[in-house]
């Protein structure tokens, strides 16, 4: 296969699932640079990675709480990706028991899988909101480099709540398709 053909399709997947509407439009360019500004951040903890594995092999001087800022990095490049896989249907996808049902079947189920994801992320979302609180009340930081844990969850809870939003969205997508009879992926 060509580069040529491999953009052109690549190209017609991406308006395939692409919204049409004002605000489906707003929320996928949003999910799309989260989802890109993830894969930065994981990026750059691969790139820490590799210096700190360097420099313990080679100098017996790794970055000090590499682990730490890895993990931290890795958790934010989570909660980045997870409006995007919501937003273009790549979250919690069960192929092999939906892949020969009709298309009404499975935005059914998208619809009722998408309800209980709507949940589980607004619970997670409040807690979260009470866990930066916690942390932040008692100064509590990381064991090796005392960096302050609290710090990170503000974008957690504002890329969280971003997700609760996109799950509704596509809940009421969803929706709006099983009435009308015409399907996202077709």
């Amino acid at each position: 296969m060509s580069v040529r053909n491999f953009d052109a399709m690549s190209e017609q997947a991406e308006t395939s699932i692409r919204p049409t509407d004002p605000v489906g439009r707003v929320l996928y360019q949003i999910a799309k640079w989260l989802a890109i500004l993830g894969g930065v951040i994981l990026c750059a903890m691969a790139v820490l990675t590799a210096i700190s594995v360097t420099g313990r092999s080679a100098l017996s001087a790794p970055i000090s709480g590499d682990f730490e800022l890895v993990a931290i990095g890795t958790g934010l490049a989570v909660f980045a990706f997870l409006p995007w896989c919501q937003m273009v249907r790549g979250n919690v996808l069960v192929d092999f028991f939906m892949v020969k049902t009709p298309v009404r079947t499975q935005v059914f189920a998208d619809i009722v899988g998408g309800a209980f994801y709507l949940l589980i992320a607004t619970l997670l979302t409040w807690r979260l909101i009470f866990g930066a609180i916690d942390m932040f009340q008692y100064r509590e930081v990381t064991m090796t480099i005392n960096f302050p844990r609290w710090t990170t969850f503000p974008a957690s809870v504002a890329m969280l709540g971003f997700l609760v939003i996109v799950i509704a969205y596509t809940i009421a997508r969803s929706i709006a398709e099983l009435r009308a009879g015409r399907y996202f992926s077709e």
